[in-house]
């Protein structure tokens, strides 16, 4: 049987340096439970959004929890391609909409 995921937290469209703190701080609040991130809205990342979801996902790692992207945006997978981030951090979820 699958289990059940805790909370979904679903991103801005900018993850700038603006939305660096606020984001670590809703993360730690969130520490200790199973996550979901969605990323469906994401339109422009910047490198310390980028450094906290990676911090996230090795504190989540250690915590033994699991912490998931959900449909992560073309934006947020470019951006992540850019940096050289290797997703597999993460478990992920799409559920891309054929056009």
């Amino acid at each position: 049987m699958a289990k059940a995921m805790g909370a979904t937290i679903t991103l801005p469209e900018e993850l700038d340096i603006r939305a660096a703190a606020p984001l670590a701080a809703e993360l730690s609040a969130a520490r200790g439970t199973d996550l979901r991130l969605n990323l469906s809205q994401v339109e422009r990342v910047g490198a310390q959004c980028l450094q906290v979801l990676l911090s996230a996902a090795a504190t989540w790692s250690a915590d033994g929890v699991e912490l998931m992207l959900e449909e992560p945006s073309p934006a947020f997978v470019d951006a992540a391609a850019t940096a050289g981030l290797d997703l597999s951090r993460f478990a992920t979820t799409s559920t891309a909409r054929d056009s």
